[in-house]
């Protein structure tokens, strides 16, 4: 086996605060509404630090929701962030949809927040987090596991142990040369707390899908821009999918990607950890997200690997086949 890939781990204060910025925001409500679920202590404590410094009227935080209720992506506002010089915020550029004086604005909730001395004070919880994903990322081998699909990676993998805002979902940014996986701990059951990211029974159905998930997410959709010819006649084919998924994904890009990046954590799992808890894997995704097609999704593209340099120098060549395979491979295999 080779090296296993490097994660560098970070606490960045550019994140925290945006991750702050968003709990000031109706955000967190938002995020209720979609589904119940209990944050770690630290983000349920700053809610109350930002209510009792009354940061809701703040002209950033308003400015903020104005970007939220136009629909702008976290990944949008995570890269903003990571993007910014710190500390002040300040840039050369920024992209044309940042409302006039926003950067400046962050900074000054910053300080009218106190958040230095609010992470300073919480400074343990964020050092154990920090260790515990080094403990779990210290042997992975990610891009082992995606390069024969998408060539050579020589981004840097980075990785964000978030336990503040969002808390239920991870969040994946390209800054430069770097790919960052922002990902909170798992939710647990009911008001109990999360689980911690060196949670054992956790690692394969949360930490590693988390982070992997999203780097494959970043790297194919860069790849399939590259090969726009192939994945337009590819798409010509509509994928097997339900009623479901084509509605919360409408484009045959999104689709793919999506079926991508599960199948990919799944071959890692079972290459790279055991079956046992790659079929674990399969069947949560099965039960949760409805991800029937799952399983013929991951034998096609091991189909794909085994007929590499054969019948097929790189992915885009089989894109065009990809659809029909889907549609044979869902009839036939179920696990």
């Amino acid at each position: 086996m080779s090296n296993p890939t490097p994660i560098n781990i970070i606490i960045d204060d550019r994140i925290r605060l945006m991750s702050a910025a968003l709990a000031a925001t109706n955000f967190p409500q938002s995020a209720q509404e979609r589904k119940r679920h209990h944050a770690h202590a630290h983000a349920r404590a700053l809610i109350k630090h930002l209510a009792e410094r009354e940061m809701k009227k703040h002209p950033a935080i308003m400015a903020l929701q104005g970007l939220l209720d136009e629909g702008t992506p976290l990944e949008a506002l995570f890269t903003l962030a990571m993007s910014l010089q710190w500390p002040k915020l300040t840039a050369d550029t920024l992209p044309p949809w940042v409302p006039n004086g926003f950067t400046s604005l962050l900074w000054d909730f910053y300080e009218k927040a106190e958040l230095a001395a609010f992470f300073d004070e919480g400074s343990k919880v964020w050092e154990t987090a920090e260790a515990q994903a080094k403990q779990v990322f210290e042997t992975v081998y990610f891009k082992e596991t995606l390069q024969p699909f998408l060539g050579d990676i020589p981004e840097d993998l980075v990785f964000m142990p978030n336990i503040l805002w969002p808390a239920d979902r991870e969040v994946g940014i390209r800054v430069d040369n770097q790919l960052i996986a922002i990902v909170p701990p798992a939710l647990a059951w009911g008001e109990s707390p999360p689980w911690p990211y060196d949670e054992e029974s956790m690692m394969a159905i949360h930490v590693y899908p988390g982070a992997l998930s999203e780097y494959a997410r970043i790297l194919l959709t860069t790849y399939l821009h590259e090969h726009a010819e192939k994945v337009s006649v590819a798409a010509e084919k509509d994928l097997p999918v339900g009623d479901l998924m084509a509605a919360e994904y409408p484009s045959w890009e999104e689709q793919f990607v999506t079926l991508f990046k599960l199948a990919v954590v799944a071959i890692y799992l079972e290459d790279f950890m055991n079956p046992t808890e790659a079929r674990g894997y399969i069947l949560m995704e099965k039960k949760v997200h409805n991800m029937t097609i799952l399983p013929g999704t991951i034998s096609v593209l091991r189909r794909f690997l085994q007929e590499k340099g054969k019948r097929y120098d790189t992915l885009a060549d089989f894109l065009t086949v990809f659809p029909t395979q889907l549609r044979v491979a869902k009839r036939i295999i179920t696990m």
